[in-house]
């Protein structure tokens, strides 16, 4: 299938929008409202530090809600106002939020649902307006929408659309995509439905594998089955790793992503020199500015001395999973909560270890002076993080006071 021409023939369809509908000031007032805070302002101005009692907090420099973030709830938001009277669908979580998306559901937008791992559009009429997320939508699902006569409202973030330019190029050059993901997150779904030939590697240790069989060779068999669902039908190691290109899903860890990078330039130049590199590797700059500010900030805030770092933000979001490794790696005892509804009653937390299911802390604030880190991910509204600091400010507050004998 030709996506580009696809593409191009979706964005002149007066069935088509993925700009706002006129709404957009009232629209973010509304989302002002809901989600904006004046502690988090005043936090801002005092050096992104707080400091009640017992409790200092510093604040990310840069952390919740990123540009593509807020232009894809507001759309949301604008395309109930702009179609009061219509069935409005979302193809999946318009963002990893959870009290977000659950407004969207008070607004009576319905989320398509997933049966047996895939998603079930049968309830989608003709005439129904269906909302594409921020991390995009793959193209068999907008060919499937426009086929039948939807209204699509495309809110993906330019940053991904810059991606799908990136292994659109690949295809063009017959080189095969490498993309820096996980498999089964939509926007390496949506990314790889743009590509020709693709093969998804998770980490620097599936990429160092995939190097070593194009320098070495190996088990063909045992290389497909160990990427089994992470590569394009018909892909063969022994054809396919010849002419690479690499690509990422936005929101990896930058470093990592570079270093992927570099890893497959290296082996395309140790396999086949220097004078034949440019006919063999391509590589674009598909790093999202909004991930990196923020894993930027971690890196920076892990520098101080934190008793524990709050990571807020859904579980299923990427881009905060990075945030809170970032911790991990630099050994400081690291909260994952998607919500302050996480904390309570007491001093408990329910939260999420890296790689683990939920787990029930308690306590988890530890006593006397604590200098608590906190970041969130871009797909957090700034009223979470101020609910979660609000809590902990509480715990601390209703901390017995210790009397020293005299």
């Amino acid at each position: 299938m030709d996506t580009k021409a696809f593409k191009r023939s979706l964005h002149h369809s007066d069935n088509y929008h993925r700009k706002g509908f006129g709404h957009g000031e009232e629209v973010m007032g509304v989302m002002n409202t809901e989600y904006q805070s004046h502690l988090i302002q005043e936090i801002r101005q005092n050096n992104y530090r707080l400091e009640r009692g017992d409790v200092t907090i510093l604040l990310a420099e840069a952390f919740g809600f990123c540009w593509g973030v807020e232009r894809a709830v507001a759309m949301a938001y604008e395309t109930r106002q702009h179609f009061p009277g219509d069935r409005l669908w979302i193809t999946n979580e318009i963002i990893h939020n959870p009290s977000v998306n659950q407004r969207l559901r008070e607004m009576e937008v319905n989320f398509i649902d997933v049966v047996n791992g895939e998603k079930d559009f049968s309830g989608v009429a003709k005439g129904d307006v269906v909302i594409l997320p921020a991390f995009g939508a793959s193209v068999e699902e907008m060919q499937l929408l426009n086929d039948r006569g939807c209204t699509i409202v495309d809110t993906t973030c330019p940053w991904v659309s810059k991606v799908w330019n990136s292994v659109e190029k690949h295809k063009k050059k017959e080189h095969t995509s490498i993309i820096h993901g996980k498999y089964n997150h939509e926007e390496t779904i949506a990314t790889s439905s743009f590509a020709g030939t693709y093969l998804i590697v998770l980490n620097m240790a599936e990429a160092q594998k995939v190097c070593d069989y194009i320098l070495h060779g190996g088990d063909r068999q045992e290389f497909l089955d160990y990427f089994a669902n992470a590569h394009s039908v018909g892909f063969d190691p022994d054809e396919d790793l010849v002419r690479l290109g690499v690509a990422n899903q936005t929101t990896m860890l930058k470093s990592e992503t570079e270093m992927i990078g570099k890893l497959f330039e290296k082996t395309l130049l140790q396999k086949y020199g220097p004078t034949e590199l440019n006919n063999h590797f391509m590589s674009f700059n598909t790093i999202c500015d909004a991930t990196q500010e923020r894993q930027d900030a971690m890196f920076d805030l892990v520098k101080e001395d934190l008793s524990l770092m709050v990571v807020i933000g859904g579980f299923n979001s990427s881009n905060t999973t990075h945030l809170q490794e970032i911790a991990v790696e630099h050994g400081i005892p690291s909260v994952h909560i998607d919500s302050g509804d996480r904390i309570g009653p007491g001093n408990r937390v329910h939260h999420k270890p890296l790689g683990k299911d939920l787990e029930l802390l308690e306590p988890w604030l530890p006593a006397g002076k604590i200098t608590v880190g906190v970041t969130s991910g871009a797909s957090t509204p700034d009223k979470a993080v101020e609910d979660v600091m609000k809590k902990i400010l509480a715990i601390k507050e209703a901390e017995p006071v210790l009397e020293v004998a005299g």
